[in-house]
C-alpha cells in the first residue's frame, strides 16, 4: 500500500517567457482525489502537470505531504501526451517501465531482479505481459500508453499526472485507464488529469479544475461542474446543457 500524503499548490506561476504565463493557482488535493483539469487549447493544462512533475520551472509553493515537491519527486509520476514522446528511440517496452523504477534505486544504482519482476507484472497487469522485450514503436497508441501507465505504477506513486490519456485511444485501451485511475484512488493515490473530454470529467472524476490561464474554479465535480462555471471556463468555445 503506498503511503498517501495531500497536494497544495500556493499561488502557483508558470511562464514560457513572453509567449505564455499563468498565476494565482492555488488548490488542495487530498489522498484518492482524481482531479479533472479542464479548459480551452492553451489554458495551462498540460503546462500545470508539467511544473507539478518538475518539468518546467514555477513559483508559489507546490507541497506533497507538506514538504516541496522536488523532495519529493519520486513520488510524482507524469504520463505524457504521446506526441511528446520520441518512439524512435531504441529502448524496449521494459526498458520504458523500469525507467519508473530509477528513481526510488537511485540514477547511479543498476535495476535489479526485484525491479524487472515489478516491471513486468506492471505490464502483465495491463494486458501487455510476454511483451517486455519489444522495441516501444512496435506498439499501437493506445498500448504505448499502457507501458508509460506501467512506468507510473511501479514508481508507487503518491500522485500520478495524466496528460490527455483518452486521446486517440480505442474503446479497451479506455477502460484499462478507467481501471488504473480508480485502483490508484482506491489506494490513496491522487490523480490529475488534463482532458478535453467533458464527459469523462462527470463520469470519473471526484473534483474539477477550471483553468482559463488563471484558475477559474476548483472543487468537488458535484458542485463545480456546473453550467456558469463552464460558460466562466470556455468562453463561446462549448456548449452547455443544463
Amino acid at each position: 500500500m503506498t503511503e498517501t500524503a495531500g497536494l497544495e499548490l500556493v499561488d502557483v506561476g508558470v511562464g514560457y517567457g513572453r509567449v505564455f504565463h499563468m498565476h494565482e493557482i492555488s488548490l488542495a488535493a487530498s489522498p484518492g482525489d482524481i482531479v479533472g483539469l479542464i479548459g480551452p487549447n492553451g489554458s495551462g493544462k498540460s503546462t500545470l502537470l508539467k511544473a507539478i512533475a518538475g518539468v518546467i520551472p514555477h513559483s508559489g509553493e507546490i507541497l506533497l505531504g507538506g514538504e516541496g515537491i522536488r523532495s519529493r519527486a519520486s513520488r510524482v509520476a507524469f504520463v505524457p501526451q504521446r506526441e511528446e514522446v520520441n518512439w524512435d528511440f531504441p529502448v524496449s517496452a521494459l526498458d520504458v517501465v523500469l525507467m519508473g523504477r530509477y528513481r526510488e534505486a537511485g540514477w547511479f544504482r543498476r535495476v535489479g531482479g526485484d525491479d524487472r519482476k515489478r516491471a513486468r507484472r506492471a505490464l502483465e497487469r495491463l494486458g501487455l505481459g510476454g511483451m517486455g522485450g519489444r522495441h516501444i514503436s512496435q506498439f499501437s497508441g493506445g498500448q504505448q500508453q499502457r507501458i508509460f501507465l506501467a512506468r507510473a505504477m511501479v514508481m508507487e506513486p503518491q500522485v500520478v499526472l495524466l496528460d490527455e490519456p483518452f486521446t486517440g485511444i480505442d474503446a479497451e485501451n479506455r477502460a484499462v485507464f478507467h481501471e488504473a485511475i480508480r485502483d490508484f484512488a482506491a489506494s490513496g493515490v491522487i490523480v490529475l488529469m488534463a482532458t478535453h473530454d467533458l464527459d469523462e470529467v462527470t463520469s470519473t472524476c471526484s473534483h474539477v479544475c477550471c483553468l482559463n490561464r488563471r484558475l477559474v474554479a476548483f472543487g468537488p465535480t458535484a458542485t463545480t461542474y456546473t453550467p456558469e462555471i463552464l460558460r466562466a471556463t470556455f468562453g463561446g468555445q462549448v456548449a452547455v446543457f443544463a
